[in-house]
């Protein structure tokens, strides 16, 4: 809890928790896990955050790890520039998962939010930009925050990647997984999120209903549907732990 003064006396107010999706459709699914529904406002020339409950906006920052980085910049800018910074910021949304550890219909809470594709091929393989001498590919959430997050919403914590470019071949996702062999998801935006975060100083989670395996595209075997709906059903369970977390609690 932050302790404020007001009229003489000490109050506490909950930190503000800024959700960020790719797209309105996972904007609208976490919106109906509060009752209240979404109340739009406009942030910015062409950004709108939807207002849930007291402490949650709700933002859909775009596709792909570099607009998700910029809007979710501008959106922590504006907020500290009006004095009411965010104090958590949530990546979420619907991914491909890894089979067989997290199926379609299941929940991934990130321990671990890296870049997948961020480097440089060569002859000997990939190589991540970190063992190119600059840059990062790793962003670690608070590790009390992922575990009770998971446990919360029934999800379970390991590696979420991101991609710019989303897995299509086996031969791919074999490659990717052997790289990563925690790894449960992967998704377009959980490191663009965590990068501005981190730009900010605010910690940052990210959470992931899976829709389609990782591998061969087959869009038969989507379940985008079920997937929203296992988000909504996830941040109705999460809501309490995220507006009640606070960073200075485990420092």
């Amino acid at each position: 809890m932050v302790l404020q003064a007001q009229e003489g006396r000490l109050t506490t107010s909950r930190p503000r928790v800024l959700v960020a999706t790719a797209v309105p459709a996972e904007r609208d699914a976490v919106a109906r896990a509060w009752p209240s529904g979404p109340d739009p406002r406009a942030l910015l020339p062409g950004l709108t955050l939807h207002r849930a409950g007291e402490t949650c906006d709700l933002l859909a920052a775009g596709v792909g790890p570099a607009l998700a980085a910029a809007s979710v910049s501008a959106a922590l800018t504006a907020a500290a520039l009006r004095g009411a910074p965010y104090g958590l910021v949530v990546s979420a949304g619907i991914a491909g998962g890894f089979a067989p550890d997290a199926p379609v219909g299941s929940l991934v809470v990130a321990d671990e939010i890296t870049a997948a594709d961020l480097g440089a091929e060569t002859a000997d393989g990939f190589l991540p930009v970190t063992e190119l001498g600059f840059g990062a590919v790793t962003h670690l959430p608070p590790a009390a925050l992922a575990r009770e997050a998971a446990a919360a919403a029934g999800a379970r914590p390991g590696v979420v990647l991101t991609v710019s470019t989303v897995t299509g071949t086996a031969a791919r996702a074999a490659a990717l997984r052997a790289r990563h062999p925690r790894a449960l998801a992967e998704a377009m935006e959980g490191f663009g999120v965590a990068e501005a975060a981190a730009a900010h100083g605010t910690p940052v989670l990210e959470i992931r209903a899976v829709s389609n395996p990782v591998g061969p595209r087959d869009r038969a075997a989507w379940r985008i549907g079920e997937a929203l709906g296992a988000l909504t059903e996830a941040f109705g369970k999460l809501a309490p732990v995220l507006e009640s977390w606070n960073a200075h609690d485990h420092d």
